[in-house]
């Protein structure tokens, strides 16, 4: 970044592409990408997998197979976006074919791609994209993923397994004493400790690395004095993360990074707890800006040593409902006839539009910061509110445009609403909201 120059960073969510966007042609959704264009740089969540439908799919998918044309990836960069965040809970649906599949439609576009690789290094390694204002760095993590979708390591004498940038972490059930108790005569009485403890000496599992910790069915409990559900972020992750965030730091402008990630607190609008001291750390490690997505909808923000964190970005391209192929444990999954169209089992698994996403709102706004860095410090950030079109139909909505008037407002209001357990406070005006920097 040149001295005293600025580097706009425009910042999206989960991008579910399955056709065209239009972004130049269609005046609807044009002044948004608009905007995004004339960044000098532009992210987003690539939730898709652009394999062309090739791999092999797999049983446990991130929930639909979001597999996709690679043309999906030309639509993107023609709309003005650079950088794409690649470890998402869908980036194995087709298995490790599928992902080295889309990778390859990746590299042979020379897109700037972060999150999964043939091994793990590959997946933990930050992407460069540079821009005559300055050079960015983005490190992609996912802690939502099924099992076997991390990478691994190389050996000396095997290749590691491709796969995606884990950010793992562990669960513990807080439960009362009287309830542990519980479970503890349930565990006895049904024979599961005794086959726990033969496990242990069979040298395929290990006890708890803290006594207070009960397992029960792979699950963890530990007495406390109410019911709570607490998650912390697996160090050696932290760790190998952060070791990367330095290197970026010293070799770019900016360093961004982005998590994927589903959990939640007390309700699906917060955050689990491990994610704010994730994101502390790797701004204390040197990140610029911290991005988060994954549960489809808007979480808060959060201005930490002054830098932003967005908790989740929500859906920004919406057409989930518009995948063009199934495979057969997806039919299984929904219940539904194999028989049915692609385009019919989205109807069957929604009960036309009373269910699932397209029956809350919340799944269907969502926010885009514009960042202003002037020497690699936050100048400015302004948030536009944008609308997905729910209430049209399905071919149809699920393409993002700027909101306007009663829904711009509504938007503004519920993020700023969402941001103020952190301590940000936005200032709304007509048709974005600032901070006060």
């Amino acid at each position: 970044m040149t001295n005293g120059s600025k580097l706009r960073v425009a910042l999206s969510g989960d991008s579910i592409v399955e056709r065209r966007l239009l972004t130049r042609e269609d005046a609807t959704v044009r002044p948004l990408f608009d905007l995004i264009r004339n960044a000098d740089i532009a992210f987003t969540n690539l939730e898709v997998l652009p394999n062309d439908f090739v791999g092999d799919p797999v049983l446990e998918s991130g929930g639909t197979h979001f597999g996709a044309p690679a043309w999906v990836l030309d639509e993107l960069t023609d709309a003005g976006f650079d950088l794409f965040a690649m470890a998402t809970n869908h980036c194995l649906d087709y298995g490790i074919s599928g992902l080295l599949r889309a990778i390859e439609a990746m590299e042979n576009r020379g897109l700037s791609y972060a999150g999964v690789g043939r091994n793990l290094e590959e997946a933990r390694r930050p992407v460069y994209h540079t821009h005559p204002n300055g050079t960015a760095a983005l490190i992609s993590c996912s802690a939502t993923f099924a099992n076997g979708q991390e990478a691994s390591a190389q050996r000396p004498d095997l290749p590691g397994r491709p796969g995606l940038n884990p950010l793992r972490h562990s669960k513990v059930y807080e439960v009362t004493p009287q309830q542990l108790a519980s479970l503890v005569e349930i565990s006895e009485q049904l024979g599961l400790e005794r086959l726990r403890q033969k496990i242990i000496q069979l040298g395929f599992g290990f006890p708890p690395e803290d006594p207070n910790v009960v397992e029960f069915e792979k699950m963890r409990f530990r007495a406390a004095e109410r019911p709570a559900i607490r998650m912390s972020a697996k160090s050696g992750d932290v760790e190998a993360i952060a070791r990367w965030v330095r290197e970026a730091r010293e070799l770019s402008d900016l360093v961004m990074v982005s998590f994927h990630a589903h959990e939640y607190g007390e309700d699906v609008e917060d955050p689990a707890e491990f994610l704010p001291a994730f994101a502390h750390r790797m701004i204390d490690e040197g990140a610029h800006l911290v991005v988060g997505h994954g549960p489809h909808l808007l979480r808060g923000m959060e201005i930490y040593q002054g830098c932003p964190i967005f908790y989740s970005l929500g859906n920004f391209v919406g057409q989930n409902e518009l995948v063009s192929r199934l495979p057969s444990d997806a039919y299984e999954r929904f219940r539904v006839d194999p028989t049915l169209t692609p385009g019919m089992v989205f109807k069957q698994r929604t009960d036309s539009d009373r269910k699932s996403f397209p029956a809350d709102s919340r799944f269907w706004e969502t926010v885009v910061p514009i960042c202003s860095f002037s020497d690699g410090r936050l100048s400015s950030l302004e948030l536009y509110p944008v609308s997905l079109g729910l209430g049209e139909k399905r071919h149809l909505r699920g393409r993002p445009r700027l909101a306007a008037g009663e829904t711009a407002e509504r938007i503004l209001n519920r993020f700023a609403s969402l941001s103020e357990p952190f301590a940000t406070h936005l200032k709304i005006g007509t048709g974005m909201a600032t901070l006060a920097i």
